[in-house]
């Protein structure tokens, strides 16, 4: 023992500390944690046996500058081996890899697994409070709920107007009692509709119903909802309420038509305000479109409450600083709502609708780009765009004229209301334009939609009389082509790119932005008022097909959902909502030069005339011999090319020659018995010649 120590502290000194050379070697300490064996050394140092010192064991370690150090091990009392005087075994290089090995997993609490968490028993308390908040979630989910489910009463919902096509906007809704119309707005004619300017709704429901309508309830003063009021009022009268706004724009058509006895019956409504009309208590609430105060409906009937959204858009960021009242939305939300009724103009639009604010922007950068007179045109009942461009101009010192019947009355009717405040030292007539320079002039008309006889129109055919467009001019046009009117502004396009001015249009962003909600803005309404039923409204069908689908993302039994087209009529109760009958809808085609109807069949002829054109015959007969005196007179137009009309003139009367020949005596007895047996052979004739359908007229003398 004695000699090991010995060798031992001769290895300590005989190899000093590289480090610190001057100090001695420190001895091991008995305290240390053992490390456990190490390979032996291959080059520089011998494996050393492990020696026990004290009842720990030495193990020397190697380090990097080739020194071992002592690491002493903890002793472990171990029963005597039987094969300790065997060889020792050598541990294969290559060992079979151990498949459980990777399964091990470390684990901080020295290898035990933790134990199983297992939760307790809910307390009743705990329990109560789930089945609390469940409830308080479902009634906040569904506040319909609140509605009384026994509830008996019915309201009916027929929209006459509005839907299968884009504007001409009315509805009627009633109880057993009482009636009232919502909106009487009037839409544009196709390119089919010859002479026709606008047209109006089919009345006769509501002859039908006459004695049970209390009011026509205006939304907002745009076309599309007003436009056809004079137009009711010359067959039926009612109340009319609205705001001051679109009962003024009303007027203002009503001293068109001679009506203006009518306006005792005007009836300016307050917003958040309840009005009682018939069975039904009916608010205002303030809304955002493009128009200034466009207006939403909160309607209470004894079925239950309902909610029409009319044209709106959520606008944060409104001209006016007047936003949406989403609050009243919510209140009424909260209480239950029974049926939704929604815009669905632009259902198939993601996002947000764009704030009317950023059209201003795009003003600001194309007055800067002007160099000569700007001529701005857009809807003339936008008069929140229309203000936006007159501030522009103001602002770079231009004179404003405004130009166009509908833009100046409704220009004027704004600033008498006080929406618009500009001065009218700002203002210019037209004769007045040319005394001013190019860049000093701003001039605001109608046309954007490509009215044969508005104003723009007759600027880019020259035919205006004070405006004559210039190269130096730029037009702006703000605003889209309503669905239908897409041919008429795409020839105003040409011409005025022909004439050789500036025309900004659609390769400007913001240069106009939609009044209608987009997707993101239906939902918040959808989510807002959650109702049991959901109608959407306003526009075609596929438009409303879009909404009814992002209805019931939001929460809406699709069996709670109807798609309806006009005419259609819809029972409401708190338990159903089903179709219960269709009723007559149609449309009047009226002449703006003297605000007269045009027949329908007037129409007809016309399209025909366009389309196969006609055919004129006259003949005289003895009435003794019954046969033709002289040669019967053959006029075509639209059928047959002028080179072909002598051998077509001359095909027509031998086949009138041929009837007189062979004719009974009862189909020549009357000149208009004749001519509807001519008529009905000639037509024959034509449609298997020439496979089209001609208007023929023959005319027969008897003398």
């Amino acid at each position: 023992m004695k000699e090991q120590n010995n060798n031992q502290a001769k290895e300590q000194t005989a190899k000093p500390r590289r480090d610190r050379p001057d100090r001695p070697r420190r001895a091991g300490n008995p305290h240390r944690r053992p490390k456990t064996a190490t390979k032996p050394l291959i080059n520089r140092n011998a494996h050393k046996v492990d020696k026990e010192v004290d009842g720990n064991v030495i193990v020397p370690d190697k380090e990097a500058n080739g020194n071992t150090k002592q690491v002493k091990k903890v002793p472990q009392h171990k029963k005597p081996n039987p094969n300790q005087h065997k060889k020792p075994y050598k541990k294969s290089t290559n060992p079979k890899p151990n498949p459980n090995q990777n399964k091990k997993k470390s684990n901080k609490s020295g290898g035990r697994r933790p134990k199983r968490f297992i939760p307790g028993p809910m307390s009743e308390a705990m329990k109560a409070s789930l089945l609390e908040n469940e409830a308080v979630n479902d009634l906040r989910m569904n506040p319909w709920k609140q509605i009384e489910i026994e509830n008996k009463y019915k309201v009916r919902f027929t929209p006459l107007g509005g839907l299968g096509e884009i504007g001409g906007n009315i509805a009627v809704m009633e109880d057993e009692d009482s009636a009232f119309i919502i909106d009487v707005g009037m839409s544009f004619p196709n390119e089919t509709m010859h002479g026709v300017d606008i047209l109006v709704p089919d009345f006769s429901y509501l002859h039908a119903i006459k004695s049970k309508i209390k009011a026509v309830i205006i939304t907002h003063a745009h076309e599309d909802h007003i436009g056809a009021v004079p137009y009711l009022f010359k067959e039926l009268k009612f109340p009319i309420y609205g705001t001051p706004l679109a009962l003024a724009m009303i007027e203002n058509k009503f001293q068109e038509h001679g009506l203006m006895e009518d306006v005792k019956l005007f009836n300016y409504i307050t917003k958040r305000k309840q009005y009682e009309i018939g069975g039904f208590k009916i608010e205002w609430m303030h809304n955002t479109h493009s128009i200034i105060d466009a207006c939403s409906l909160a309607i209470e009937s004894k079925a239950g409450t309902f909610i029409h959204t009319a044209d709106f858009k959520v606008d944060h960021t409104p001209i006016d600083n007047q936003t949406m009242d989403l609050q009243r939305f919510a209140h009424y939300g909260a209480k239950g709502v029974l049926c939704l009724f929604s815009d669905s103009t632009n259902s198939h639009n993601p996002g947000f609708t764009k704030s009317e604010a950023v059209v201003g922007k795009t003003f600001d950068t194309l007055f800067d780009l002007a160099k000569g007179r700007v001529i701005m045109s857009t809807f003339s009942s936008n008069t929140h765009r229309i203000y936006q461009a007159m501030e522009r101009g103001v602002a770079a010192g231009r004179k404003i004229c405004v130009i166009g019947r509908s833009m100046e009355r409704n220009i004027e009717t704004t600033r008498r209301l006080g929406y618009v405040d500009i001065p009218d030292k700002h203002f210019i007539d037209a004769h007045e334009v040319p005394k001013y320079p190019e860049n000093q002039i701003l001039v605001v008309t109608t046309g954007s939609q490509g009215e044969a006889m508005a104003a723009l129109s007759r600027m880019a055919t020259n035919e205006h009389r004070h405006i004559k467009l210039k190269p130096s001019d730029t037009i702006i046009i703000s605003a889209h082509a309503i669905p239908g009117n897409e041919g008429s502004v795409s020839a105003l396009m040409n011409k005025l790119v022909k004439a050789g001015v500036t025309v900004r249009y659609k390769d400007f962003d913001n240069i106009h932005v939609s009044g209608h909600a987009s997707q993101e803005e239906q939902k918040l309404i959808l989510r807002l008022v959650q109702p049991k039923f959901f109608l959407p409204v306003h526009g075609e069908y596929n438009h409303i097909h879009k909404h009814s689908k992002t209805a019931i993302a939001c929460g809406v039994d699709s069996r709670n959902i109807l798609l309806m087209s006009d005419g259609d009529q819809i029972e409401i109760t708190t338990k159903y909502i089903k179709k219960v009958k269709t009723v007559k809808t149609g449309k009047s085609y009226i002449d703006n030069q003297n605000n007269q109807e045009i027949q329908s069949d007037v129409i007809e002829d016309r399209q025909k005339l366009s389309i196969d054109g006609v055919v004129n015959i006259a003949l005289q007969i003895n009435k003794s011999t019954k046969k033709m005196i002289g040669k019967a007179i053959v006029n075509t137009h639209g059928l047959v090319p002028d080179k072909e009309d002598k051998r077509f003139a001359h095909e027509i009367q031998n086949m009138i020659d041929t009837f007189l020949v062979n004719a009974e005596e009862k189909q020549l007895s009357t000149p208009k018995i004749i001519q509807e047996e001519l008529r009905s052979i000639i037509r024959k004739y034509i449609i298997r010649t020439k496979r089209c359908y001609p208007i023929i007229m023959p005319i027969v003398f008897m003398v």
